[in-house]
């Protein structure tokens, strides 16, 4: 595991689309795995950045997203599908058939599920980008996650709806479930960069760097793959020093 300590979201995001930029630029028909969240938000920015400069395009690039809430629309503001648009995909040239996000519509989710994974049996993930939950988590997968775990339905945590209710009306809104990339998938990709900022991901960040592989800590996994890097601003680092 490569550590890379800088000094706030805005280097973080710097050195991450760096990695992505030369990515792209080594292999214009990356496989590219990708988050929602705030921790990807800078990095999005500097690589529409860089499209625009002519330094890199996605005419050729694929990407498939970790998760996406169950029983919501597309259109939703708060849908990943809508994230991934407002955020990176409107303001590049990504054909839009090479995106591809879980599927959570209707009724058949376990069928859907399915399929989702079936595609990503049938890639290679280039790179992976991830963030981290303060209780360890990645993607939707919580503490208690059995490593082996491939694409699956979570019911989220009061805590998880709690978390994400800022983003609604109301609690009655948040979606209870999710469909999610499990950690066996995240783990096949080729490498892996995680992002993580904010002295509330001090203690996560003592317990992946630290700690022991545990399913308790789904994030520790990341211990055992051979091309991780994780990208960690100060007040994140603070329990290191």
């Amino acid at each position: 595991m490569k550590v890379i300590v800088v000094k706030d979201y805005d280097e973080m995001s710097q050195k991450c689309a760096e990695i992505f930029i030369k990515q792209l630029q080594a292999k214009p028909d990356s496989v590219l795995g990708l988050a929602t969240g705030g921790s990807p938000v800078g990095t999005y920015e500097l690589l529409v950045k860089a499209y625009n400069e002519g330094i890199i395009d996605f005419k050729q690039v694929k990407t498939y997203n970790l998760d996406e809430y169950c029983n919501i629309s597309i259109l939703h503001p708060q849908s990943y599908y809508y994230f991934m648009h407002d955020n990176l995909f409107n303001h590049v040239d990504i054909v839009e058939d090479n995106v591809h996000l879980p599927s959570t519509k209707g009724e058949k989710l376990d069928e859907q599920c399915e399929a989702y994974n079936k595609m990503l049996h049938e890639v290679k993930i280039d790179i992976q980008l991830l963030g981290i939950g303060s209780n360890g988590h990645i993607a939707f997968n919580e503490p208690g996650t059995p490593f082996e775990l491939e694409t699956h339905i979570v019911k989220l945590t009061d805590k998880t709806r709690q978390d994400n209710k800022r983003f609604f009306n109301s609690i009655d809104e948040v979606p209870t479930h999710a469909m999610t990339m499990g950690i066996k998938n995240i783990m096949q990709a080729k490498s892996i960069v995680m992002l993580i900022s904010g002295a509330n991901k001090a203690d996560a960040v003592k317990k992946l760097l630290t700690g022991p592989v545990t399913e308790s800590f789904p994030a520790s996994a990341l211990n055992n793959h051979p091309d991780v890097t994780v990208i960690i601003d100060e007040a994140a680092y603070a329990l290191m020093k």
